[in-house]
């Protein structure tokens, strides 16, 4: 086997590796940093100095993401959404725009998002509710 073939193995084994640590992280009923975009319908906007937190609804499933007033450089940003009688539920990293986004399980209890851009942030209190 050429040495080129071995490093396609490897990266592919790796990816598998990766994919199911991923996996195995996100337990059903567990909140989990889901990608770009929230599924389910669009219920608050929380606005703040420097950017929003969008939150979105899916059945039991509240998910949220913080998106930049004015995109830029990378800057720290996060979001973070909790359901009552849990712990909350944080993402946070360096981006242009818009971070990535957070579930979690709330059924019809009230949650309580907040988020950051730079210097700004907010705290919606309890809602949903």
């Amino acid at each position: 086997m050429d040495s080129g073939a071995i490093r396609r193995r490897l990266a592919a084994g790796l990816a598998v590796l990766t994919a199911s640590g991923l996996l195995a992280v996100a337990a059903p009923g567990e909140a989990q940093a889901a990608g770009m975009s929230c599924p389910g319908r669009k219920v608050r906007t929380v606005p703040f100095s420097t950017g929003s937190v969008h939150v979105y609804r899916s059945g039991g499933t509240v998910c949220a993401f913080t998106v930049a007033k004015n995109p830029g450089p990378r800057r720290t940003m996060a979001v973070s959404v909790q359901a009552r009688g849990h712990n909350p539920v944080p993402y946070q990293g360096k981006h242009r725009r818009k971070t990535l986004t957070v579930s979690v399980y709330a059924g019809h209890r009230c949650v309580k998002v907040t988020g950051r851009v730079g210097g700004g942030s907010v705290a919606s209190g309890w809602i949903l509710c």
